[in-house]
């Protein structure tokens, strides 16, 4: 069996493949691939079709990672994210806005990417999660985007972690 994983974003050009991305390569990297399939998309379908941001790219390609190239950004449907295991999303909102997508059941697989990111705040129960919000390195410049890959970077190993412990309890 696939444990299927998602990561989303707004658009799906920037934070979302740049954390498929960055997973996929942990994953490779500990022998999980074979059991773990990650993709990702956006809440938006404004950026529909188009490739990873430029800038992504460039920092991808910098730190050693593949650059995206042939991902096509899409909008999740309420199929995705019905059939997918663990549901990463970048920001507070885009958990709020899958979550009343989502079957009830299935809420509590949307969780903030940063959760995992040992060094990030601790959020409890009926706290404000946008603390946890990743930076949208959109608006910004080079510095934003690596900013905002070192914030994935550090999130990736609890991600592995969680994975770990949940494919081989």
């Amino acid at each position: 069996m696939t444990y299927r994983v998602m990561t989303v974003c707004t658009g799906n050009i920037c934070r979302s493949p740049m954390a498929e991305i960055v997973l996929r390569q942990r994953l490779e990297a500990a022998g999980l691939a074979d059991e773990v399939v990650v993709d990702s998309s956006g809440v938006s379908d404004e950026e529909h079709g188009n490739p990873v941001d430029r800038r992504a790219r460039s920092v991808l390609a910098a730190r050693g990672y593949p650059t995206g190239d042939g991902h096509r950004a899409h909008r999740i449907t309420a199929t995705e994210l019905a059939s997918r295991d663990l549901v990463l999303v970048a920001t507070a909102q885009h958990a709020r806005t899958l979550r009343r997508m989502a079957e009830p059941a299935a809420a509590d697989r949307i969780v903030l990417l940063r959760r995992f990111d040992p060094a990030a705040p601790v959020v409890g129960p009926g706290e404000p999660e946008h603390v946890l919000d990743l930076d949208d390195p959109w608006y910004g410049g080079m510095q934003d985007f690596e900013d905002c890959l070192t914030q994935i970077e550090a999130a990736a190993d609890g991600v592995l972690t969680h994975l770990r412990t949940t494919l081989h309890p």
